[in-house]
């Protein structure tokens, strides 16, 4: 294919058909050359056998002298229209123009390859294509009414003696360009112009061929955009020697210029302003300049926009071709003349508020008795505004009562005076409001309690909607003008000013009811001097001298101030003076009785004597507390905490003001013993896994004592930290009776704990593990028996705490795994050596022959 590769010069394919007195324009391309990108062409002419030199790109003095004037006036020229390719051009050609033309390149080339030039022949015919409009008028003038239909024809024949086929189009011209309607194609198609083809499927745009080469074009339905001058273009086309079509000739004649009038719809009156119970009277016209028989149908729509659209909108009454109206109870519509149709609504209402527009069609008798509709029209809309009768009264507002004190009772009534001009159809409703008082200019908006609809149910705001639920907060209706909210129980946040908006609601005709006014009514204070609540408890030790053993009682009185009918319960309180495991703030709740003189024990918890504390209300602010048997853990600081209750809403106790009294001690003078409590472990340090053993060691001093006359709850507990910054976290505990407890662990470890002497416990921690460090100390209780026979309780010990460290046997934590890698290394190494063996045993065994190699000594240099 290299040595094949040239020049090659290309014309189309010949004969061209050519018409007499059209512009012809022949290209002529080269392609595969070398040297520059811009080629040179000649452009040459034979009738016979000697070819004329005509034009050439490159060479002003080429052209022959018969054909320089031509060239001269640009009747023949060449179009480049690329590098590679350019265009002969004729203008007007004649028949004496028929012949062949060659186009030539020069070379570029380094080497001699390809065609240097190419002819074709072009075939030079006569006109014979004749186009003109129906019955030789050149244009004629149509004038029509939107929806009508109107035909156009034009004549179009050909003599060519070539085969040749006619593309008719038929266009309109409405501005400065012509628009294509429709077309018959030199293919024999059908084909739309652009924006016609959903007119042209529907067929109210149709192309019709009839006799004598007649081409119709009837247009149906006709709207203003067809208005405008139409023409029939008619081209000629004949098929080439490569198959293709060409178009050889193009003619046009201007048939009629049509024009549409439109059809408008409006209604005669502006914006419209009535009143209520008025009627409302509106006409809509047509207006058309058709002259023919026609009848319209009118349709008249009510919407609450003007933007709505026909299927939003609300179809109010219909009059049909046919004079039929639509039933309708207060709205008619009535046919005034042959273009005017008079909408009347009876009776208006509030609601009728709105927009209103009509939309008509016209309708024209056909050939058959049929009718059909040729025109659409809706017409702008027209505001309409309905006053509404306001009723006129005026708004009262009084407190029937005021509260005094808090949780007193409120009432106000909101009266409806001075009422005029009220129908049978006006209800009134009212909305109850409350405004914080401030006695600053700060505005605050006010917040709705209540309020009622039409139909006078109740709807509670935001504002007290429990309260309203609960029946605290009242709202009725004593009379036909007369509306109350009382509030049961007011309290401090009720405070501020309150007033009413007393609303007039209409009826309309399809017994809805809309409201038509509001008038608010002047504000109401809510107020009353308050003062502060006084409180005052005095506690006091009836026996001032007792012993362990005996009972202690004391009383407390209590006084209050601006109070109302106040009730009080009481609290007993103890503060130890040794820190209470129970209670790390040192502080104990004994026992309680509250406002309604139910007693309750709080904080007790000693199981052997539960019934040993008494607390009686003796008078209405007198309380007296009894403690039987005192223990010497019983010493502390006794006090009265009193809260006063004030009566509340719905029969409930709103807490007033708390108080404390002065503070009773107890405080117990002994010569027993005194015990010390230690912890002791002789490992303090172990591995996991292991046995934990730690001591809690108890030491008397002072007075003996046998042990059967002593006895001690102790308790274990751990701090899982190094700083004792945690919690203490309860291992075990042994009472006094010798029962163990112990809490719930998390871990696979376990404690035990027993009594290993009369003053010696031991806490053991079987198989301890890595979260069991920490600090452990334990804390003792002694019970002492008395010489009565009564065991007294002494306070609790702690003792200081011991650290507890766990620590990891690295030997017996690597002990296993290591073992088993060893044995895996071993088995694995073994395997790779036997893989090893039999695969160059039997897998890779060759047999190599040995050449025999000679053995020379080495000769010496002298026998050299």
């Amino acid at each position: 294919l290299a040595f094949c590769r040239g020049r090659i010069v290309r014309v189309p394919k010949g004969p061209l058909i050519r018409v007499v007195g059209t512009e012809v324009a022949i290209p002529c391309s080269v392609s595969d050359y070398d040297g520059p990108s811009e080629q040179n062409f000649d452009w040459e002419f034979s009738r016979d056998t000697d070819f004329v030199r005509i034009v050439s790109t490159w060479d002003s003095t080429f052209t022959s002298e018969e054909y320089q004037k031509r060239v001269g006036r640009g009747d023949i020229k060449l179009r480049r229209s690329s590098n590679d390719a350019v265009e002969l051009v004729i203008r007007n050609i004649q028949p004496a123009d028929q012949g062949r033309y060659k186009c030539s390149t020069p070379s570029t080339d380094a080497t001699v390859q390809g065609n240097y030039d190419a002819e074709v022949q072009v075939k030079v015919i006569s006109d014979g294509l004749s186009v003109s409009g129906s019955k030789a008028r050149s244009s004629t003038s149509l004038r029509l009414s939107e929806g009508d239909s109107f035909k156009l024809r034009c004549s179009a024949i050909t003599t060519s003696p070539e085969h040749t086929h006619l593309h008719v189009t038929w266009q309109v011209k409405s501005g400065s360009s012509w628009r294509d309607i429709l077309s018959l194609t030199h293919e024999g198609k059908f084909q739309p112009g652009p924006g016609y083809e959903e007119r042209y499927r529907s067929g109210d745009i149709r192309l019709d061929t009839g006799a004598n080469d007649t081409y119709r074009l009837s247009v149906s339905q006709a709207s203003s955009a067809d208005g405008g001058a139409y023409r029939c273009l008619v081209s000629e086309w004949v098929r080439g020697a490569d198959g293709s079509w060409q178009k050889i000739q193009e003619k046009s004649v201007e048939i009629a210029t049509v024009s549409i009038q439109q059809t408008d719809v409006v209604i005669s009156t502006s914006n419209v302003s009535v009143t209520e119970r008025d009627s409302l009277d509106l006409t809509c016209n047509i207006t058309t300049d058709r002259s023919g028989i026609f009848q319209a149908e009118v349709m008249w729509y009510f919407s609450a926009s003007p933007d709505d659209t026909l299927s939003d909108a609300q179809l109010l009454l219909s009059m049909d071709h046919d004079s039929v109206v639509s039933d309708s109870t207060l709205i008619s519509l009535s046919h005034v003349d042959r273009n005017s149709y008079r909408l009347l609504v009876r009776d208006v209402d509030v609601e009728d508020s709105g927009y209103y527009f009509c939309e008509a069609a016209i309708w024209v008798p056909l050939h058959n008795g049929s009718w059909h509709k040729v025109v659409e029209r809706t017409s702008a809309p027209v505001s309409v505004v309905v006053t509404a009768l306001e009723p006129d009264y005026d708004v009262f507002l009084n407190a029937s009562k005021t509260p005094k004190f808090s949780d007193d009772p409120t009432e106000l009534n909101c009266r409806i005076t001075n009422v005029q001009d009220t129908e049978a159809n006006i209800r009134f409703t009212v909305s109850w409001y409350y405004r914080q008082h401030l006695p600053s200019d700060d505005v605050v908006t006010e917040e709705l309690l209540a309020t009622m609809d039409a139909d006078w149910t109740l709807l509670p705001g935001d504002r007290g909607r429990e309260r309203i639920q609960n029946g605290e907060i009242i709202f009725s209706k004593k009379s036909a003008d007369t509306f109350s909210l009382r509030i049961q129980w007011t309290s401090e946040s009720d405070r501020g000013d309150y007033f009413c908006v007393i609303s007039a609601w209409s009826r309309h005709r399809n017994n809805s009811w809309v409201k038509s006014k509001d008038v608010t009514s002047a504000p109401v204070n809510v107020f009353w001097a308050t003062q502060d609540y006084t409180l005052t408890v005095e506690a006091v030790k009836l026996k001032p001298f007792f012993v362990a053993g005996h009972t202690f009682e004391m009383t407390c009185k209590v006084s209050s101030e601006n109070i109302k009918t106040p009730r009080y319960s009481v609290l007993i309180t103890a503060e130890k003076p040794f820190t209470d495991q129970s209670n790390p703030n040192g502080t104990t709740r004994i026992i309680s009785l509250n406002q309604d003189s139910v007693v309750r024990l709080e904080d007790w918890t000693d199981q052997t004597r539960v019934d040993g504390v008494v607390l009686e209300k003796v008078q209405e602010n007198e309380f007296r507390y009894r403690m039987y048997q005192t223990q010497i853990s019983d010493a502390g600081l006794y006090r009265c905490v009193v809260t006063a209750w004030s009566p509340g809403g719905g029969g409930m106790w709103r807490e007033a003001v708390n108080g404390l009294s002065n503070p009773i001690q107890i405080d117990f003078q002994t010569s027993g013993p005194v015990f010390n409590v230690s912890v002791h472990s002789d490992s303090p340090t172990i591995y996991q896994g292991e046995v934990a053993d730690l001591l809690c060691i108890v030491t008397t001093e002072g007075m003996p004592l046998e042990p059967d006359d002593m006895s001690f709850d102790v308790s274990w507990f751990a701090v899982r930290s190094f700083a004792l910054d945690r919690e203490p976290v309860l291992l075990a505990s042994l009472d006094r009776r010798g029962i163990v407890t112990q809490s719930r662990r998390n871990g696979s470890s376990d404690v035990s704990l027993e009594r290993i002497s009369p003053l010696e416990f031991r806490l053991r921690v079987h198989g301890c593990e890595d979260h069991d460090f920490g600090n452990h100390y334990c804390v003792v209780t002694p019970w002492v028996r008395s010489a009565t026979g009564v065991w007294q309780r002494e306070p609790d010990i702690k003792a200081k705490p011991i650290f507890l460290s766990v620590k990891m046997d690295v030997l017996n934590a690597f002990k296993y795994p290591l073992l088993i890698g060893i044995g895996l290394a071993t088995v694995i190494g073994l395997l790779s050596c036997l893989i090893g063996y039999c695969s160059s045993r039997w897998c890779c065994k060759k047999e190599v022959q040995e050449t025999r190699r000679e053995r020379r000594r080495l000769m010496s240099m002298e026998m050299d």
